[in-house]
C-alpha cells in the first residue's frame, strides 16, 4: 500500500493543480532509466509529468540554491517552446510516498515536477539541424533586466577561461600520459594567449547541450531536457558543446563523431534560425570558444576519472563503465591531438557513428 502523502508534497501538487499522490495507484511512480550523472527521474504514470530529482549539484550550489537555479532556468526557457514546462517545485526535505516499484523518502535536494517530453534519442548526423533550431530558440530569448539567480557574466569568454583555469587543477590529479599532459599544456597556453576579441553577445545558453540531453519528438522537433547549468553567455559555447566529439560520444545511445561538413551544416542551420546580427557577432568566436569549451569538458572529465565514484554514487554499472571509458578515451594523447585539429577545421572523414561505447 502506498504511504499517505505528506503535507509538503500534497501542498506543492495542489498548488500546481495536480491531485495528491495518495489518490494515485501504488505503481503511479515509475522510475526512469538513469542516463546522467546528477539526477534521477520518476514518471507519474498517466499524468504526462516527470519528477526531476537532483542527487548533487554540478555547479556547487547548496540544495535550496540549486533548486532555485533550476526552477528559474525552466521558467526562463519555457518561451523557447523547446524545453519541458515547470509545473511544481518540491522543496529540499520533501518526502515522497513509497510505491510498489520505488522506495522513496526525503529528498535532500528537493525535486522539480516538469512536463514529460515523449520522443527518441537523437540520431546523428541527421538530427543535428533540429538541435541547432532548438538552440537558436534559446538564443533568441531576450535576457531579463535582472538575470539572477542565473549567471550572466559581462564577458562570457573571460568567464569561461576563468572556469577552465579553476578546473585545470584536475588535470594534475588525473592519470595522464606525458604526451597528453604536454598537449593539454599547449592548449591551455594558447587559450590564455589568444583572448576572444570578438563582440560578446549575451544570450540564454543551455551549457550542457550534448546531444544526449535532447529528445526528438514525432514531428522531428528537438527538446532540450537538462537545464541544470543554464545561464546567459556566448552562443558559440553551445554550438561547440553540441558538436564536439567529447559531447557527441558522451551518451552511449548517441555515440557519434561528426565531420567538418556536418558541423558546418549544423552551424548553417543555427544561423538560419537566429537574427543576422547575432549570427554575424558569433562567427568570429566559433573557433576560440570551441577550444575553451573543449577544455571545460576535458577538465571536468579529468575530475570524473579520479572522483566519479564519490561524485555520483549509485549509478548503474553499465553507465559508470561507459563514463569511465569515455573519460579514459578523451584524455588520451591520440584523441586530444585529433580534436585539436578541429580549431582549423581540418576534418578528413565523414560522420562515423559507433554502436559500442568508446574505448
Amino acid at each position: 500500500m502506498t504511504a499517505p502523502s505528506p503535507a509538503p508534497l500534497a501542498a506543492a501538487l495542489a498548488e500546481a493543480g495536480i491531485p495528491d499522490l495518495s489518490s494515485l495507484p501504488a505503481d503511479a511512480l515509475e522510475p526512469m532509466p538513469q542516463k546522467g550523472v546528477a539526477h534521477d527521474h520518476v514518471r507519474l504514470r498517466g499524468r504526462g509529468l516527470v519528477l526531476r530529482i537532483p542527487r548533487w549539484s554540478q555547479i556547487g550550489l547548496d540544495p535550496a540554491s540549486a533548486l532555485a537555479h533550476q526552477a528559474a532556468a525552466f521558467q526562463r526557457a519555457e518561451p523557447s517552446s523547446h524545453t519541458p514546462r515547470l509545473v511544481a517545485t518540491l522543496p529540499p526535505g520533501t518526502t515522497l510516498p513509497s510505491g510498489a516499484e520505488l522506495p522513496m523518502g526525503a529528498l535532500p535536494m528537493g525535486a522539480l515536477l516538469v512536463t514529460e517530453v515523449v520522443g527518441r534519442t537523437p540520431r546523428l548526423p541527421d538530427d543535428m539541424a533540429a538541435i541547432a533550431r532548438a538552440l537558436a530558440a534559446l538564443h533568441r530569448l531576450t535576457p531579463p533586466a535582472d538575470p539572477a539567480p542565473l549567471p550572466c557574466p559581462a564577458d562570457p569568454a573571460a568567464a569561461l577561461l576563468a572556469q577552465v583555469e579553476r578546473q585545470a587543477a584536475w588535470f594534475d590529479e588525473a592519470d595522464l600520459s606525458a604526451a597528453a599532459r604536454a598537449l593539454i599544456a599547449q592548449e591551455l597556453a594558447a587559450a590564455r594567449a589568444e583572448p576572444v576579441a570578438a563582440p560578446m553577445p549575451s544570450v540564454m545558453v543551455g551549457v550542457d547541450v550534448h546531444p544526449g540531453n535532447f529528445l526528438i519528438d514525432a514531428q522531428g522537433k528537438a527538446w532540450f531536457l537538462d537545464l541544470e547549468k543554464l545561464q546567459y553567455g556566448h552562443p558559440a559555447m553551445d554550438l561547440a558543446h553540441a558538436s564536439l566529439s567529447t559531447s557527441t560520444r558522451w551518451d552511449p545511445a548517441v555515440n557519434a563523431v561528426l565531420s567538418a561538413a556536418v558541423v558546418d551544416a549544423f552551424h548553417a542551420a543555427w544561423r538560419a534560425a537566429v537574427p543576422p546580427a547575432l549570427a554575424d557577432a558569433t562567427r568570429p568566436a566559433l573557433a576560440p570558444l570551441r577550444r575553451l569549451t573543449w577544455l571545460r569538458t576535458l577538465s571536468w572529465m579529468a575530475r570524473w576519472s579520479r572522483h566519479g565514484a564519490s561524485l555520483s554514487p549509485g549509478m548503474p554499472d553499465a553507465l559508470r563503465a561507459h563514463m569511465d571509458a569515455h573519460a579514459a578515451a578523451i584524455l588520451r594523447a591520440e584523441d586530444i591531438e585529433r580534436v585539436r585539429r578541429d580549431w582549423i577545421w581540418t576534418f578528413s572523414t565523414d560522420c562515423v557513428v559507433n554502436t559500442d561505447a568508446p574505448t
